[in-house]
């Protein structure tokens, strides 16, 4: 579907000094479509002239009025409900459009969701609104790179690296990105024009069609026996992995995963071709669990979701030891190690993420959960408490649960006085929060 014409009425409407008529607008083009990437940026530009029009307004009155939609996005997204985590994030963004850590969670569950060009013009605006942001630079490097265009995603990382020069991510994507524009530049001298460069003008125009936003299911039926000829003349990791790409878009997941490991097995060190083997055969996982507990059959949904945890295991070290210097991937391996009860591999990743900024609350979090599953409450309550850090006048989700926890393990070492204080927290922020009101009515 072409959205021109809508796109050109919301950019008119931003121009025109309009911003509530264009934000209209570009919502109900990502409602149809959640990864136009131009509608996506375009929303980011109109909020932020709606707030320099309206002066931006109280700040807390923002943190109040917006507090629900985060710690709902944030709960949906942690469900790996991403579609659902997006709308929410929009909605909490609506009153805090700068909110620098918002935009970048933002942009992860787009990434998350597929939807790529979503996450690009997210991160890109957090370039933008935090140009010292070096996870937002390094993703919207990640991203743009993904997209095609090198010699963007470089100036990107480049930026990042300024910001953080011991990323070791960002310094391996610099040198791949500016080896690779150097062949480029070198195969171009060797031509006339750039257009040479393709074999066909049948390629050159599959080539435009693949890099458009949205393709009807007959485009990407054509595409998919032009890359299927491709493949039978020349084998390659790139055909290979659009092949897979079609095939996910076109809702067959089996094949797609039949295609990504075979791109995987054409590229065995690629990073990205590891992680869409890993997460098309996680989905396919869920989905069975799905489809036997509907059915009814629990003892099998039982044994497919302990499967599931496992592969996820198998999964999550292989993305480690791809990138050992990647301190998310850590997070995420030990939080499936303790989901599958495997405790004592969890707790030496969950430390190595702790060190990470951007995993410490996490990560602390779980450590906690690791000691107290050990029975060493003592740790576990230094680790809950670390994930706690200071307490603003909104409490979130994940820090009502600490309260909860650190009130149990009070109770549980026959500290009343403690428990109560914990248990209060979490009372005076949220009355309907598990069974709080009579914890807080027995320890009166």
């Amino acid at each position: 579907m072409d959205f021109t014409k809508q796109l050109q009425k919301a950019d008119e409407a931003l121009r025109r000094r309009n911003p509530d008529f264009a934000i209209e607008l570009y919502r109900q083009l990502l409602d149809i479509a959640p990864d136009l990437g131009e509608a996506r940026a375009g929303l980011r530009q109109a909020l932020k002239a709606r707030e320099a029009l309206k002066g931006g307004g109280s700040k807390l009155f923002r943190a109040l009025t917006g507090a629900g939609p985060l710690v709902a996005a944030k709960g949906l997204a942690k469900a790996g409900r991403h579609d659902a985590a997006i709308k929410q994030y929009e909605a909490y963004l609506d009153s805090s459009p700068f909110d620098e850590e918002a935009n970048l969670l933002l942009g992860m569950s787009l990434e998350s969701a597929g939807h790529v060009n979503s996450a690009r013009a997210v991160y890109e605006f957090v370039a933008v609104i935090a140009p010292r942001n070096a996870d937002g630079l390094k993703r919207a490097g990640a991203m743009t790179a993904r997209l095609g265009d090198p010699a963007k995603a470089l100036e990107y990382y480049e930026r990042a690296l300024q910001a953080d020069p011991r990323d070791q991510d960002c310094i391996k994507a610099r040198k791949d990105l500016a080896a690779e524009l150097a062949l480029r530049g070198a195969s171009a001298r060797q031509v006339e024009h750039s257009r040479e460069l393709i074999k066909d003008k049948g390629e050159a125009r599959a080539l435009e069609r693949s890099q458009r936003l949205q393709l009807s299911e007959e485009e990407l039926r054509e595409e998919l026996a032009q890359l299927e000829a491709r493949h039978a003349d020349e084998p390659s990791p790139t055909t290979t992995r659009r092949l897979s790409e079609v095939h996910e878009k076109l809702g067959d997941a089996d094949e797609a995963l039949i295609w990504a490991e075979r791109a995987l097995s054409q590229d065995k060190d690629s990073f990205e071709l590891a992680c869409r083997v890993g997460d098309l055969r996680t989905k396919l996982m869920k989905k069975a669990v799905a489809r036997a507990g509907k059915e009814g059959d629990e003892s099998l949904a039982g044994q497919l979701e302990r499967e599931l945890h496992e592969f996820e295991v198998r999964d999550w070290t292989r993305r480690v030891e791809l990138r050992p210097a990647d301190a998310t991937l850590r997070l995420q391996l030990g939080r499936r190690l303790v989901r599958s009860g495997d405790i004592d591999p969890a707790m030496p990743e969950l430390q190595r993420a702790a060190g990470d900024p951007r995993c410490a609350r996490d990560a602390h979090a779980l450590l906690g959960e690791c000691f107290q599953k050990k029975g060493y409450l003592d740790l576990a309550r230094k680790e809950y408490e670390k994930a706690l850090g200071p307490l603003g006048t909104v409490l979130d989700e994940r820090a009502k649960e600490i309260l909860y926890t650190l009130g149990a393990i009070a109770e549980e070492a026959g500290d009343a006085a403690q428990a109560r204080m914990h248990y209060s927290r979490v009372f005076e922020a949220d009355v309907g929060y598990k069974d709080v009101a009579a914890k807080m009515e027995r320890l009166r």
